[in-house]
Parts: C-alpha cells; sequence; structure tokens
C-alpha cells in the first residue's frame, strides 16, 4: 500500500461513549472532500506495517475538523490499537473519500419521506446527512432509527437533538426512534426486521414505508441489513438501482 496516498493528520479529541464505543476527531486537510454518507479510509502504523479501516464520516462536509465513530474489535489489529488513542496522536488519512451511501443516489421516487436505520456505529453516516442543510430541505418527513443492545450503547442522543433544532430548526417533520434490543421494557425492542414486518416501527413513525414516496437507508450490522432489506422487500420497496429504488445499504465492518 502506497503511505502516498495518506495525509498525516492529528488527533484533536476522543471521547469514550462505553467500554466498546469511542468518538475520536482529526484535523481535516483542505484537500480532502466528501459527500455527506460517505467513509474515509484511516491507517495507523502497527509495528512496521500500515494497517487501514474504513470509516463513515460523522462530520458535516462543512466542518473544519472530521470525527469518526468506532467499535473495539476484541484482539482487532486496528481497533485494540486505536481504542488507547489519545489528543497529540497522529493517524494516517487517505486523501480521497469512498462509498455510494449518499442521497444523491436517489432519482426515483423524488424525495419525500426518508428514513435512515442503523445500527451501532452505522449510525455515523446519518449524522453527517443531518448536518447537511439540503437533508431537511429535500424531505417532508425524516426518520432516524437507531437500533442498539442496550441503553447505555445509545451514543449521540444529545447530538441529534442539537442537529435537528439546528440544522432542522422549523422542520416538523423528524422523528428520532430509538430501539433497545435487550431491554424488554423498551418503547421498541425486536430487531428491525420485526418491527417492519410487525407494523410496529411504521406505528412509532406515524407514517408508512411507501414504495412511492420512501428512501430507506440501512448501516450497520450486516446480518441486520441483509434481513431488513428482505423485509423491505416483502413490503414492496426495492433496492435503489442506476437512481431508482427505495432501498441502499452499506455493511458497517
Amino acid at each position: 500500500m502506497s503511505i502516498e496516498k495518506f495525509s498525516l493528520e492529528k488527533v484533536l479529541s476522543v471521547h469514550t461513549w462505553t467500554d466498546t464505543l469511542f468518538s475520536f476527531t482529526l484535523t481535516r486537510p483542505a484537500q480532502f472532500k466528501f459527500t455527506a454518507g460517505q467513509f474515509a479510509r484511516i491507517g495507523l502504523m502497527v509495528g512496521d506495517e500500515l494497517v487501514v479501516r474504513a470509516y463513515s464520516v460523522v462530520s458535516s462536509p462543512f466542518d473544519e475538523t472530521l470525527e469518526f465513530f468506532s467499535i473495539v474489535v476484541p484482539d482487532g489489529a486496528f481497533t485494540s490499537n486505536l481504542q488507547h488513542l489519545k489528543v497529540g496522536d497522529t493517524l494516517y488519512l487517505d486523501k480521497t473519500s469512498y462509498g455510494y451511501l449518499t442521497l444523491a443516489r436517489y432519482q426515483q421516487p423524488a424525495p419525500h419521506d426518508l428514513w435512515l436505520l442503523a445500527t451501532g456505529t452505522g449510525l455515523a453516516p446519518f449524522l453527517s446527512m443531518l448536518q447537511d442543510f439540503s437533508t431537511w430541505q429535500n424531505y417532508q418527513h425524516i426518520n432516524l432509527v437507531y437500533s442498539v443492545r442496550s441503553a447505555t450503547e445509545l451514543a449521540y442522543v444529545e447530538r441529534i437533538q442539537e442537529i435537528a433544532a439546528s440544522f432542522g430548526e422549523g422542520h416538523s417533520g423528524f422523528k428520532f426512534i430509538p430501539i433497545i434490543t435487550r431491554d424488554p421494557s423498551a418503547p421498541l425492542h425486536d430487531r428491525l426486521p420485526i418491527l417492519i414486518a410487525n407494523g410496529e416501527l411504521e406505528q412509532a413513525a406515524g407514517m408508512l414505508l411507501s414504495p412511492a414516496t420512501s428512501h430507506v437507508m440501512l448501516c450497520g450490522n450486516p446480518q441486520m441489513v441483509e434481513d431488513t432489506k428482505e423485509a423491505l422487500k416483502l413490503r414492496g420497496l426495492i433496492m435503489n438501482r442506476r437512481g431508482v429504488g427505495n432501498i441502499a445499504v452499506e455493511n458497517y465492518w
């Protein structure tokens, strides 16, 4: 791997959410451009080897810094080292952004209702989209659905409220819908495919998933993505191909 493809960036902050979830921010080089929903390739030296992983960007495309949301993979070659980040450390950043989980991919149906369905760190690209004013201008209804195992894993809740208040000021169609799968007392606690099949997700949102109006994005656990995609297809929604269709996906690890 050519190290010339990377710039060396400084860690500006580190925030620990749980023992296995943390966020960090980096300096952003002037030449690094991205669209909300895209990911960056971040590297660190492990011995003499540059180890690289993909991370969706949490930040707005207009922010001066870059923020990322990470899970700690036990004994992982990358995150087992990354979790010990400190302010002032340096990381390698690929100078090019990647990925197609962007709202620009949608052409038909026209924007109307947007469903952002995430598990775990799959929340990251959706936070970026919600920090782009065009998202709020284009969609009448936005449902951010965030599925975690326990309440302690509900990261960014206050930030989501702040984003909705600032970027979505005057927008009455936003709903944040948390799902806590290991808490039977939570209002929603089943897996996303079940909540789609039994209608509980639509009930929580106060609207229907519709082939005629819905744009649905999935990001997170690959099994969730696959199972939820199939549940949506049973409701008549189709994969987005060449701009046409409802469903766009990203497997997140």
